[in-house]
């Protein structure tokens, strides 16, 4: 595997990212979109997701496609990003038909960042705002770090963020992901500044530093101390492989490891660990199981490579509650 030409999620063709952020509040919101519905299906393992639109992803559900997929700081409140969305999906006719006219389908999913430092004593939520602003700034290009959903993201003891990868398959398929990474567990190998996802790092895209020293076996994991309950990475993998919602559902579930692979521990029940799996079907379905399983794995290194990204790139700020992966070891 080979990375993409942008190393990005939009290097799967037909994906757009936006990112919409509000610094004073130090929250934001991401959208993944396309010009044509993506087949789509998620898979949770965390004990704490907070998700809207995910029951109708499932491969038996009616709905067969989505129109955009939402990942959102602000807790419950960050839900609200995908009625942002809607009406301007609604405005160029996207949408599941109806006899009263399109609903556009915009599944969506958050992170917990109200106890990042940010001002939170807005009496009229931000989200739906931002997430018509990052629906709106949808291009192949986008940044990372302290952008979109991950701009108040944090792990333990680090700042967290948005990150994304890509790889090209010797099948000709495209994979890509996108995560906001704001795990209860750490990101790195011990005190670091290595990270957990050394052994996916393609071209020292975070940093090129290598294995570094593992924790000894019995260490007790570091964890998130401030608000230890309401962490998550939530993500988005896309390929551009036609498939199925059952096999899009394969792959949500196979790059969950990309998780585990950056995040020691992870899958917690503080956790609210999610991915979407989205499919363009602009290029030909895998070639049967063995196929489906390359797609997988891919998903799986690309997610793990995602979180160490966005990590590697937060910005220090002032009134950081965590530093930055660049402040502490840059």
């Amino acid at each position: 595997m080979r990375p993409g030409p942008r190393n990005l999620i939009t290097d799967v063709a037909g994906i757009r990212v936006g990112n919409a952020s509000d610094a004073h509040v130090r929250t934001g919101v991401t959208v993944v979109t396309s010009d044509a519905p993506l087949t789509a299906a998620v898979h949770v393992m965390g004990g704490a997701p907070g998700t809207r639109e995910t029951d109708l992803l499932a491969p038996d559900r009616l709905v067969q496609g989505v129109d955009a997929v939402v990942l959102s700081g602000g807790s419950a409140f960050g839900l609200d990003a995908a009625s942002g969305v809607m009406p301007a999906l609604r405005a160029a006719g996207r949408g599941f038909p109806t006899s009263g006219g399109p609903i556009p389908i915009v599944p969506a999913a958050i992170l917990y960042d109200l106890g990042n430092g940010g001002d939170k004593a807005w009496r009229e939520s931000p989200y739906a705002a931002l997430g018509r602003a990052a629906f709106d700034a949808a291009a192949e290009d986008f940044a990372l770090g302290t952008e979109g959903a991950g701009t108040g993201a944090l792990s333990a003891g680090l700042k967290g963020g948005l990150g994304s990868a890509s790889a090209v398959l010797r099948s000709g398929h495209t994979v890509g992901a996108i995560a906001a990474a704001n795990p209860v567990g750490s990101v790195l190998m011990g005190n670091g500044p290595e990270f957990r996802a050394w052994a996916e790092e393609v071209d020292g895209e975070f940093g090129g530093l290598g294995p570094g020293t593992p924790p000894a076996t019995g260490d007790a994991p570091p964890l998130k101390t401030l608000t230890p309950m309401t962490s998550t990475t939530i993500a988005i993998v896309a390929t551009d492989a036609a498939l199925t919602k059952a096999e899009a559902q394969r792959i949500a579930i196979a790059a969950h490891d990309g998780i585990a692979r950056a995040v020691w521990p992870a899958h917690l029940p503080l956790d609210g660990d999610l991915v979407f799996a989205v499919s363009t079907g602009r290029a030909p379905a895998p070639d049967g199981q063995r196929g489906l399983a390359h797609l997988g794995h891919a998903a799986a290194c690309c997610l793990s490579r995602a979180i160490a990204r966005g990590i590697y790139l937060a910005r220090p700020e002032p009134g950081d509650v965590f530093p930055a992966w660049a402040a502490r070891f840059g």
